[in-house]
């Protein structure tokens, strides 16, 4: 029985669910996937093995397990990108500065950078190419013209676009050399038992689950990130801390601070939707709920961005201001804690 689910509505994925025949007889698991897979190949499969793609009762398998009756197999290999032009929309973008060679936006939390799997509209870049006509696109960066980096979905703040490709190759340059520098503000459960710090440990992605960033303490594995982190204030149950970037991995500073056992409130991936200090209280509960509906994603902003104006050669640097889910749910932690004194 093969039940195939291609790029359903909330996965990055393409999926082939597999129960194998009870007649089935003993197959290698390359050889048994060629057949039940239409339109493959066996390099396709083989790849999708030796990366982690393919489990077999729920668990990865190597290229050498031999396939059994009532086995239940799961494929989920990253789907082909769509071989589609970026459509120009019109689209509200907060441009904080513009020049003839860059603009800063400061992104809105909720907003995609790029199109990308069940994103392929109603992004920033979307946007992007709806002002600007003619923006840059880096070697192997296709579908995100006038982009150097990126922050995530449901993260708000600072992004820097380049207008022209002497912007994209400094800025490039200045991000490759990790001498941009970028501040974060996050709100994280707990207080860090050193009030500032250096988290220098490998990320990379997770094995079981393609979408998740682990952190590797073998330098054997993983790549190497760094995040340098300064605690601003603290209400017992949670922290405003402070972030620099030194290197700059997807999903850094959550898959970090998860690492130290410190994961950024009410962020879904990384187990911060749940109370995570505290007490049991029904009405601390409630407290709790209330501010993750105040701030519905990681409490985490780009706030500050500093960099070599490709042209005048000068340093630049630009700072936002904390989003209002942001500010309120700050400032309800703040009330709380205060009348605990009382």
């Amino acid at each position: 029985m093969n039940n195939n689910e291609k790029k359903n509505d909330d996965e990055l994925y393409e999926h082939h669910n597999i129960k194998v025949d009870k007649y089935q007889s003993l197959l290698r698991i390359d050889k048994f996937l060629i057949d039940k897979i239409p339109g493959t190949s066996r390099n396709k499969i083989q790849d999708g093995i030796q990366n982690g793609y393919v489990k077999v009762n729920e668990v990865v398998v190597k290229q050498n397990y031999k396939v059994k009756p009532l086995d239940k197999i799961s494929v989920s290999f990253p789907a082909p990108p769509r071989n589609e032009e970026i459509v120009p929309e019109k689209i509200d973008i907060n441009i904080k500065y513009e020049d003839e060679d860059l603009l800063i936006v400061n992104k809105k939390a909720g907003m995609v950078v790029h199109p990308s799997y069940n994103n392929w509209t109603g992004t920033l870049v979307n946007g992007l190419v709806y002002y600007f006509k003619n923006l840059p696109i880096m070697p192997k960066n296709n579908g995100r013209p006038g982009l150097v980096h990126r922050i995530d979905k449901e993260t708000s703040g600072l992004l820097v676009v380049a207008k022209n490709e002497r912007s994209m190759i400094s800025l490039a340059k200045q991000f490759f050399d990790h001498s941009i520098k970028r501040k974060y503000v996050a709100l994280i459960w707990g207080e860090p038992k050193n009030k500032q710090g250096t988290i220098d440990v490998n990320l990379g992605r997770s094995i079981k689950d393609r979408r998740v960033v682990c952190a590797y303490t073998k330098n054997d594995k993983g790549k190497k990130a760094i995040t340098h982190y300064k605690v601003i204030e603290s209400f017992y149950y949670v922290s405003i801390i402070e972030c620099q970037l030194e290197t700059g991995r997807t999903h850094q500073i959550r898959a970090h601070m998860k690492h130290i056992g410190h994961p950024i409130f009410n962020d879904k991936v990384y187990g911060g939707d749940k109370i995570l200090k505290g007490t049991v209280f029904s009405k601390y509960k409630k407290f709790v709920e209330n501010c993750f509906n105040i701030i519905p994603r990681q409490a985490l902003h780009a706030k500050s961005l500093g960099f070599i104006h490709p042209r005048s050669k000068k340093k630049i640097s630009f700072e936002s201001s904390l989003p209002e889910d942001f500010g309120g749910v700050i400032a309800k932690w703040k009330k709380y804690t205060e009348g605990q004194k009382d």
